[in-house]
This record gives C-alpha cells, sequence and structure tokens, in this order.
C-alpha cells in the first residue's frame, strides 16, 4: 500500500488510513492504557527538564507503532519523538523523505504520568515534506480527529458516523478562548505574553498538543499559540486545523511546515485574528 496521487494532491488512500488508525489503537490499548496510573517511579525519567517527561509506555508504545509501520507503510521513514530524542540526526529526513511518518506516542506525557488523563497520540504522514494525513488519538475515550489532504477533518469513534469539523467563526481577540503554554517561552518574552493574554476572554494551556488542537478542530477555542515546532506536536494538528477552516503561519509571516524546528506558531480561526494575536502578545 503506497500513496497515491489524486487530484493534483498526494493522499493516503482509505485502506492505509484505517490501517494506521487501527495501529495507533492497538498501541494504545496494549502498550499505554495498562499502564496509565500504574507507573513505578523508575518508570518515568526526565529528558531536557523536569517538565519534559519519558516513560515506559511511551517508548513501547513507539516501538508498537515503529514496527507495524513496517508492514503498514513499507520503506517509510519512521520520526518518533523518543527516536529523535535519541538521535536529533532522524530530523533531518523530514523534508526530503518520499514517505514520512511523525509519531509523538504520549503527548502530554506529564499529564500522564501524573494521572491525569488530558493525553493523547499523535501521528502524521508527510509525503516530500507535505503533510498529507494527520491523526489526534484520545486513548482514554477512543476516539479522534482525522484529517486528509483535500479531504477535510473529521471527529469519529467505533461505531458512529464521522462528523465533519469546523473552526469557530473568527471574533476579536478580546472576545477569544485559546491556548497558550506562556511558560514555554523564553524569560524575556513572558511578561509580554502574559499581559497579552490578559486582554482575551479565556487562556489557558493543556500542556497537550494533542487536545488542544482537538479543540481548534471541532470549534471550541479560537486560538493556539506554540512556542516551539517539534513536529511530532504540530503537523497533524496543524493539518487538522487547516482543513477545518482555520488559518495557520509564523510570526515571521512563513507557513508552517514539518521540517521548521524553531519560530512561533499562531493557529487561528483567521488570518485577522492570528495577526491579533501577534501583536496582543508582543511575538510580531
Amino acid at each position: 500500500m503506497t500513496p497515491t496521487e489524486g487530484t493534483g494532491r498526494m493522499r493516503l488512500d482509505h485502506d492505509i488510513e484505517n490501517a494506521l488508525i487501527s495501529m495507533v489503537r492497538d498501541a494504545a490499548r496494549i502498550e499505554i492504557m495498562p499502564r496509565f496510573r500504574n507507573l513505578s517511579a523508575g518508570a518515568i525519567t526526565a529528558k531536557s527538564s523536569s517538565i519534559d517527561l519519558v516513560t515506559v509506555a511511551d517508548v513501547a508504545a513507539e516501538e508498537h507503532v515503529t514496527r507495524a509501520l513496517q508492514t503498514i507503510l513499507p520503506g517509510a521513514v519512521v520520526i518518533g519523538e523518543e527516536a529523535v530524542s535519541a538521535d536529533p540526526t532522524i530530523l533531518d529526513q523530514v523534508a526530503d523523505a518520499e514517505v514520512a511518518v511523525i509519531v509523538d506516542p504520549i503527548d502530554g506525557t506529564w499529564n500522564y504520568a501524573h494521572g491525569l488523563s488530558t493525553f493523547g497520540v499523535i501521528l502524521a504522514v508527510t509525503v516530500r515534506g507535505k503533510t498529507v494525513f494527520g491523526l489526534l488519538y484520545d486513548p482514554v475515550n477512543d476516539d479522534w480527529v482525522q484529517a486528509s489532504l483535500g479531504g477535510g477533518a473529521w471527529m469519529a469513534s467505533p461505531g458512529l458516523d464521522p462528523r465533519r469539523l469546523h473552526v469557530a467563526p473568527q471574533r476579536a481577540f478580546s472576545e477569544t478562548n485559546g491556548f497558550v503554554p506562556h511558560f514555554m517561552f523564553a524569560k524575556d518574552e513572558q511578561l509580554a505574553v502574559v499581559q497579552g493574554l490578559a486582554r482575551a476572554k479565556r487562556v489557558t494551556s493543556l500542556f497537550c498538543s494533542c487536545h488542544e488542537y482537538r479543540m481548534m478542530a471541532q470549534g471550541h477555542v479560537d486560538f493556539v499559540q506554540t512556542e516551539g515546532l517539534n513536529c511530532w506536536d504540530h503537523a497533524a494538528g496543524v493539518l487538522a486545523a487547516l482543513e477545518a477552516g482555520g488559518h495557520a503561519q509564523l510570526s515571521d509571516g512563513r507557513d508552517y511546515a514539518p521540517e521548521l524546528t524553531q519560530g512561533h506558531l499562531t493557529v487561528a480561526t483567521g488570518q485577522q485574528l492570528r495577526d491579533e494575536v501577534i501583536s496582543e502578545l508582543g511575538l510580531g
């Protein structure tokens, strides 16, 4: 099974998409959920800081997915968060790989490790650097947002017909709800960011890109502002937001692409709101 060209755009056929979804559900059922709220102290370690955690479930789930992909998409480059942590040069393949699969085995590991059920599995497929498929899976509720390039964004769960998603209507910044992880910004940026947040209606952070982008695609929040561009956090979510009618752009005006590793990314319900977010948070 390989990606195919359709109506001028690369896409995956439905069999591949369904196989990827089943694979992620299996990984969650076998490796993630049995360990949830059942981790020993030795099963949790820190990577770059005390809030950047990895658990044995992250590693096991990524290994499960990596093995399964050898059958579903043979020859694809697998770019897993934990593999990149061990070998950062893997990221160099994102832009040029004919087919790459980007995996965050547990997004929101801090939440997962502390017994909070706001975590998910993120998977994106790129073809020559362009995201063509994205999956934002919630293992706790066994439902997911999926998006394909040119095919829309959809909410799905077992036994129910998928529901097409649309972002919220565009509104003024003072009336918006959003997600901003202010603590992740550089110290010299944090004051301006926090002052700007006070001018919005409601701003918080779930510390989980998977659920933040799910909320965005479902029309429940107006913007997601990020600091840092790890592709496993954003490739699938940006596609879902765009396919739901949203807008995504870096503060310097560049469009988002999975190979980008630095910059401030704003995903909003429209261009006008994106510009307001950048201005209000002092990121322009």
